[in-house]
């Protein structure tokens, strides 16, 4: 018997989802490593990653994080608003990012739902109308580098505040972010252990792990 036609994006995304067809979840390791010590990391991913032979991938950002209530006054959900600064003419992107899970010990990497959408420059009017709420914003400025399916960035935050006043970046803090992830559909969680391999190959310059982000909106 044929399908009954789907008519709606959201049915067509729901579909999408549950045949796995789209990426819908993160892989994550992160870590930080001190401005003294960067340009050897640099050295070390250049021999690692695809495409050694080609210019460092730069990457220079405008992203904002959204909030608005669940159903219910339930957890409030995130959006991310990305733009590119070096190159405006390139569509800016929403990101819904849902809350990391850390599994069992014997689980590598935190995983979270992740869903990337490219935009038009109209879409943080259109959280605004949704009765989203701006949480916070940052320059992210960096390096972006590749291995098979796993992305590596390796970025500093600057205050975005400052820069307004100012016209100067003023970092948050004197290293850099080192993240190492990889977007896949549900259920391939031998990724997981290829990140842990490589992530090995880069100590101990820096140390990529699992982070319980509610123990550090806690503390210990």
């Amino acid at each position: 018997m044929a399908q009954p036609p789907i008519n709606t994006a959201i049915d067509s995304l729901t579909a999408a989802l549950k045949g796995n067809i789209i990426p819908n979840q993160e892989y994550i390791l992160q870590g930080s490593i001190l401005d003294a010590s960067v340009e050897v990391l640099l050295h070390r991913l250049r021999g690692l990653c695809d495409n050694v032979d080609a210019a460092l991938e730069t990457f220079h950002d405008h992203e904002m994080c959204f909030s608005i209530r669940g159903p219910n006054n339930t957890q409030p959900i995130q959006l991310r608003v990305r733009r590119s600064i070096d190159q405006p003419m390139m569509p800016m992107q929403l990101r819904y990012i849902g809350q990391p899970e850390l599994g069992d010990k014997s689980q590598p990497t935190v995983l979270r739902s992740s869903i990337d959408i490219g935009t038009s420059n109209t879409v943080v009017e259109f959280l605004t109308e949704l009765g989203c709420r701006k949480e916070f914003e940052y320059i992210a400025k960096g390096y972006m580098f590749r291995k098979g399916r796993m992305k590596i960035t390796v970025f500093k935050v600057f205050k975005i505040d400052e820069m307004r006043k100012t016209g100067a970046l003023e970092p948050m803090s004197q290293s850099y972010l080192v993240e190492l992830s990889v977007l896949a559909p549900s259920g391939q969680n031998a990724i997981a252990d290829d990140m842990r391999c490589f992530a090995e190959q880069l100590r101990p310059l820096v140390q990529l792990e699992k982070i319980d982000y509610k123990r550090l909106a806690h503390g210990p």
